[in-house]
């Protein structure tokens, strides 16, 4: 199995063409306590901040843990964050799940927590190395190990599981297994020659407080060659342990019906899940979960790409919290309005209407249910979730 996993990691998908530089050498941490020491130093060294509360902005950005109260756990899981992200993206998933009895532990994958040019030399190699040496940590200490992921952090884990027999099953939200962009190949070819997709512009920030908001070129390539991975591992074999997957109907990142398609025939198990939100997907699968995405009680039009991962209590993210997405695909000005503190509806990225101002959608008003259906499909012991599609957010 170990034979397996290092196969994994040295999978080059044409990556060496990507990134073609000599690999430093690798270090490997002798423990997470290490890892979370080592990676806090190196953020605090390489960041640009974008606040004055450095301590919290070097806690947002590099790799958490929470520990349930109690006996001894006997379950954890690892969790990576996407393309541009930070381990922010699990606060309130890794607190929800450790409620539920897991250890659970976050990673920084290289390129990320510091600056956007952290990524222009970055490679999927070295993303892979840090979730499989930190995985391996975890199967030092427990006997039963998931793994979970957001967007490109799905892509990651879900290769791994598929290499590594003693992962007991996934949890991935958002997973980027295809891209609704056509042109996302190209990205790869031209990165060595067009550093940015997007000039940095001295008047558009290019992060904030937990995560990116410009990407180099390189780091969608990257991006494409776990998609890529992952189309060809899950054609040569299913998934047949317990999984969650998490979509919405509206996401402007990924081919969402493509991923349907790939849950109803290659996640095999009986207990797995597809929680859909929106209107009806074009499949009959008992096991996807449908729940409505229009809830103008919240004032939200759809759901989008990230706002599965966080409560409406989100201090950053959620209904009241001090971070919007202003930047959401709308005219100059919308932008400036929703920039003056104007009240707004949420969507994914793209969505207009005449009449209202959208900032894009940070906060899943259904996330308590969906932990516990969550906890559910991993086997935690307790009542059913209710399950019907009916039921209240």
């Amino acid at each position: 199995m170990r034979f397996s996993v290092v196969l994994w990691i040295s999978a080059g998908l044409g990556l060496a063409s990507a990134c073609a530089r000599e690999a430093p050498p690798v270090h490997t941490p002798a423990s997470f306590a290490a890892y979370q020491a080592e990676t806090r130093e190196l953020v605090a060294e390489r960041r640009t901040f974008q606040s004055d509360d450095r301590a919290a902005e070097l806690d947002y950005n590099t790799p958490r843990e929470w520990r349930p109260l109690g006996e001894k756990p006997q379950r954890a899981i690892l969790l990576a964050h996407g393309l541009g992200d930070s381990p922010f993206s699990f606060s309130d998933i890794g607190p929800a799940l450790a409620g539920k009895g897991f250890i659970v532990r976050t990673v920084l994958l290289p390129g990320h927590g510091t600056n956007p040019t952290d990524l222009i030399e970055v490679s999927a190699d070295d993303w892979r190395r840090v979730v499989a040496e930190q995985t391996a940590l975890l199967k030092q200490e427990v006997g039963q190990v998931y793994l979970g992921g957001f967007s490109t952090g799905a892509n990651l884990v879900t290769a791994l599981a598929l290499a590594d027999d003693e992962i007991d099953g996934l949890l991935l939200f958002s997973p980027g297994f295809k891209s609704d962009e056509g042109y996302e190949w190209m990205a790869p070819l031209i990165a060595p020659f067009v550093t940015w997709l997007r000039d940095p512009e001295p008047n558009r920030p290019q992060q904030n407080p937990v995560r990116y908001l410009n990407v180099p070129t390189n780091g969608f390539g990257q991006f494409h060659h776990t998609s890529a991975e992952i189309s060809s591992a899950l054609e040569d074999h299913p998934y047949e342990k317990p999984a969650t997957i998490i979509l919405t109907e509206h996401d402007s990142v990924l081919d969402v019906a493509s991923i349907v398609e790939t849950f109803t025939e290659r996640f095999t198990h009986p207990d797995s899940r597809l929680i859909w939100y929106g209107g009806p997907p074009a499949h009959d699968d008992p096991r996807i979960l449908v729940r409505p995405d229009h809830l103008p009680e919240y004032r939200i039009s759809q759901f989008s790409h990230m706002s599965v991962l966080f409560a409406p209590e989100n201090r950053l993210y959620g209904r009241d919290g001090a971070l919007r997405f202003c930047e959401n695909g709308q005219n100059d000005d919308f932008y400036a309005r929703c920039k003056n503190g104007e009240e707004v509806w949420y969507s994914d990225w793209g969505f207009e209407t005449p009449d209202r101002i959208h900032a894009r959608l940070t906060f899943n008003p259904y996330f308590e249910w969906q932990m516990d259906l969550v906890a559910e499909v991993l086997g935690v012991p307790g009542p059913k979730v209710l399950t019907g599609q009916n039921a209240a957010p």
